[in-house]
């Protein structure tokens, strides 16, 4: 398959300090591909950069083939990525169903045409409640629908978001860390979450996160930093057993 999403070369210096250094990755379209490194790795400045939150000193961002340097963080969803963020970023005041509906603000037509066409207006929000009663029914969220996010678990709440990336219609979604601070059993449930977007939509997941039982279970592909660099990269089973990689995660060398 082609490649969806790409960069070549990504350097970003903060200061004296080097975060990604000639950094280059491929996504697969359809894929599930994990980008994984010890902390301080660069793994979130190269999230940062394919979602163009982060300006990069040097290297390129390719969509489809596509050169998209030029974008900014509001040109994404249009490109056809969506994210979500390591601290869940919900709008914590409003409820489930409006939260989900925020995250398809770009399907929901012209404000001025809306204006003189309330018709047509009405009928394209009826579609969109519709779609993200659809969504949150793939997610197991249905119920919490009309639920205030404050008041909701914290597992649900991640739920939330990636129900949020999706109401946009993204090609690929970028997680951050999915599940972090979550306990055994909503990994368990945000674990079945990510194989059923990838297999179900067909949408391709960029993930970064330190649970590796996770990485290694849904991982088509995996992509490990270390200082910023390129380290290594393969299927979970290469990943598993390259002697690099088990350095620089356990900080000594691995006997052949």
């Amino acid at each position: 398959m082609a490649n969806i999403l790409h960069c070549a070369n990504i350097s970003v210096k903060f200061g004296g300090v080097i975060a990604n250094d000639n950094v280059s990755l491929r996504i697969e379209e359809g894929k599930v591909i994990g980008l994984i490194g010890p902390n301080g790795a660069g793994k979130t400045t190269l999230f940062n950069v394919l979602s163009k939150f982060q300006q990069y000193d040097t290297g390129h961002v390719y969509m489809h083939g596509k050169l998209i340097d030029s974008k900014g963080p509001s040109d994404m969803i249009g490109l056809g990525i969506a994210r979500t963020f390591q601290n869940i970023n919900l709008f914590s005041e409003l409820t489930t169903l409006d939260n989900i509906l925020l995250g398809a603000h770009r399907l929901t037509g012209n404000p001025i045409a809306n204006m003189y066409s309330f018709k047509s207006a009405r009928k394209r929000e009826r579609k969109l409640v519709e779609r993200a009663g659809e969504i949150a029914s793939m997610l197991g969220i249905s119920d919490e629908l009309d639920v205030v996010v404050k008041h909701l678990p914290y597992g649900i709440q991640k739920r939330v978001e990636i129900a949020r990336a999706l109401a946009g219609d993204p090609k690929i979604i970028l997680l951050d860390e999915p599940v972090a601070g979550c306990n055994d059993e909503e990994t368990a449930e945000l674990r079945e979450v990510i194989r059923k977007v990838n297999r179900d939509l067909s949408i391709t997941i960029l993930m970064v996160e330190h649970d590796m039982s996770l990485v290694m279970s849904v991982c088509d592909y995996i992509f490990v930093l270390n200082f910023g660099s390129n380290l290594a990269e393969g299927t979970p089973a290469q990943i598993r057993t390259n002697p690099e990689v088990i350095k620089a995660y356990l900080g000594q060398e691995v006997e052949p």
